[in-house]
């Protein structure tokens, strides 16, 4: 799937035609009648995309400002559409957290290519380009992993946690967000469930690039931004068991070991 969208729309004829249209596209789609219903079903969805038919007078924009400000949806890309176009309505949609606002009608083209872009620019894991990160080749669409002259296999989670790596390089990523991000704040996880993830991705990237994924002491991970170095063929394979055999002692030993 390229991504999961919440169509809220009070019209069934139109909101069966969009749904059925962003499926036919690749998106896993969930259905709201009104702003009600789809406030049930938020959380425990999290999509990507808010699809919200919007009419000056309702809870559109409310809803939009509790995705907004809410940390379990404050990263779903936001679409309203109204079939008022006037500039007050879509600066104040726009100013409630909208990432884009359409006037009714659209086309369904017009519609998907809308989707795709805000998919883009909010979460670029969820885009279709493949990702080129110090070597390694991960392409979201397929779900491949090419790693030099050689293909990945990974696991879904090993792949989720691969692919918000790489799309955030540099970042100092705690368990606790890996675990909302990949596993969803809904379920209960031991954050020590995301070491052995960590550590069966390392080897499974080994010997190229098993290393770009630091440990942060007390904290959590990070995928490097850049190779500090590129080793030799002769010795990438040693090097790299080296430094995932220190990365699982400190993951093994927590970092509690490490305060004075």
């Amino acid at each position: 799937m390229q991504g999961s969208i919440l169509v809220v729309e009070h019209d069934a004829a139109t909101r069966e035609l969009v749904a059925g249209n962003l499926r036919s596209a690749g998106y896993q789609v969930t259905r709201a009648r009104d702003f009600s219903e789809a406030e049930a079903l938020v959380h425990k969805l999290r999509p990507d995309v808010a699809l919200l038919d919007w009419v000056p007078g309702t809870p559109g924009l409310t809803f939009a400002r509790q995705l907004r400000g809410d940390r379990r949806t404050a990263h779903t890309s936001i679409i309203m559409w109204s079939p008022r176009a006037e500039e007050e309505n879509t600066v104040a949609a726009l100013e409630s957290g909208a990432d884009d606002c359409l006037a009714k009608p659209v086309s369904i083209r017009e519609l998907l290519a809308r989707v795709k872009a805000v998919l883009r620019r909010r979460a670029p894991e969820r885009a279709d380009e493949t990702i080129d990160a110090c070597g390694l080749r991960v392409d979201p669409a397929a779900r491949r992993v090419i790693s030099g002259d050689r293909e990945v296999e990974l696991p879904k989670t090993e792949f989720e946690l691969l692919l918000f790596f790489v799309t955030h390089p540099g970042w100092t990523l705690t368990r606790r967000k890996l675990l909302d991000e990949i596993w969803g704040d809904d379920v209960y996880v031991e954050e020590r469930t995301v070491d052995v993830h960590v550590r069966r991705l390392r080897r499974a990237l080994e010997p190229l690039h098993g290393d770009l994924i630091e440990t942060v002491r007390g904290l959590g991970y990070r995928w490097k931004s850049a190779p500090e170095s590129v080793p030799t063929p002769a010795l990438s394979t040693s090097v790299s068991r080296l430094v995932a055999r220190v990365h699982d002692v400190i993951d093994s030993t927590g970092p509690q070991a490490f305060v004075a």
